[in-house]
């Protein structure tokens, strides 16, 4: 017991949330400020809004039968990973500024915890999505190849990537240990554990890039081989993979950049970073990429923007809530499973596969 008393105290187990506030220099106010207030109502109107688009892609990937293949699960999972980060935002929102000082440490950690969760899936989906993007088109087939288990696994993979990386820092990668490895931004944090997530992150961004990047060339120089055989069609669907991967990288670089840099300069530099003075800020912006993902990935799709308006006209009694069938749906998205497909004299180079056979494929929906 003694034992266990003298690393308590030699670890501040025992401090309070004030005390490593104030050991980084990092404000805790009494009342609230006019920056304080913009923060939390943008914030919280970005949560919003973020929570009831990628509610409605979930809920459109569910009740239309053509979404029900790997890609749109991933697209669905990813919604679910960022309608979370929605509500964590929210809860950081609503435990920040004054009311800081009063949470105990486990209820710090909680709060930041939900956060890194959120947003590790949300980056980890991105990621899978690539994958999977790049393996069919790649492969040239019309859908992919995983099975049922294979994209639950995943799902479920990513989820326990975002608990394991949200466990991390308030189960042993903290600074309660060392004082001096205290963040500025987090102040219970490691910063060494900040550059770890920061360049983590840096490099699921390469990863994406070097996918994309790959795939770009590669129809690219696809339609040069398949120009007799292409029509306008074949190229605007090449204009459009250019766009979405424009859009994708772009957002993905503008919103995580800044958070990204901030994080990267805590941990380096400590005090000397002055990150305090932007990181609400970044978070906001960061937390903006869980809206952008819906509109890149689901509302350039016709299929989904018809899906939305059925949906809508649900919930306003405008419309026949019936099932519906799905639609057919024009071409005019890279993320279609057809999108990509080359005008080929051999029908057999698409092949479909059968959503209720025994090995767990997939079929086309009947139209």
């Amino acid at each position: 017991m003694a034992t266990v008393s003298n690393m308590s105290n030699s670890c501040n187990y025992n401090r309070n949330i004030t005390f490593f506030y104030q050991l980084v220099e990092k404000e805790l106010r009494v009342e609230w400020t006019t920056r304080d207030f913009m923060v939390m109502g943008l914030g919280l109107t970005v949560c919003l809004i973020v929570v009831l688009a990628n509610l409605m892609v979930m809920v459109a990937i569910l009740v239309n039968r053509r979404f029900h293949f790997p890609i749109y699960y991933l697209l669905g999972n990813m919604a679910a990973a960022d309608l979370f980060a929605g509500l964590a935002y929210a809860n950081l929102m609503l435990n920040t500024g004054p009311f800081t000082r009063m949470l105990t440490k486990e209820q710090w950690y909680i709060r930041g915890a939900l956060i890194d969760i959120s947003l590790t899936a949300s980056v980890a989906n991105l990621l899978a999505v690539a994958v999977e993007r790049h393996q069919t088109i790649i492969t040239m087939q019309l859908h992919s190849t995983m099975s049922k288990r294979r994209v639950v696994l995943l799902i479920v993979s990513i989820w326990i990537a975002g608990i394991i990386m949200g466990l991390v820092p308030s189960l042993f990668w903290n600074c309660e240990c060392d004082l001096n490895d205290c963040s500025t931004v987090a102040p219970l944090y490691s910063r060494r554990f900040l550059i770890f997530w920061a360049v983590l992150n840096l490099l699921t961004f390469f990863i994406m890039l070097a996918m994309y990047s790959r795939i770009f060339f590669y129809v690219k120089c696809q339609s040069r081989y398949t120009s007799q055989h292409t029509s306008e069609a074949r190229h605007q669907t090449v204009i459009n993979l250019m766009k979405t991967i424009s859009m994708v990288l772009g957002a993905f670089v503008i919103c995580w950049t800044p958070g990204l840099i901030i994080l990267l300069l805590d941990g380096l530099l400590g005090k000397s970073s002055n990150a305090n003075r932007y990181e609400k800020y970044c978070l906001v912006i960061a937390e903006c990429n869980s809206l952008v993902n819906p509109i890149i990935y689901s509302f350039r799709d016709a299929e989904m923007r018809r899906t939305f308006k059925w949906i809508l006209c649900c919930l306003c009694r405008k419309g026949d809530c019936q099932q519906r069938e799905p639609l057919a749906t024009e071409m005019d998205s890279p993320l279609k499973e057809r999108t990509l497909s080359y005008k080929s004299e051999d029908p057999g180079l698409w092949k479909t596969q059968d959503t209720n056979s025994k090995d767990g494929r997939w079929t086309m929906p009947v139209v």
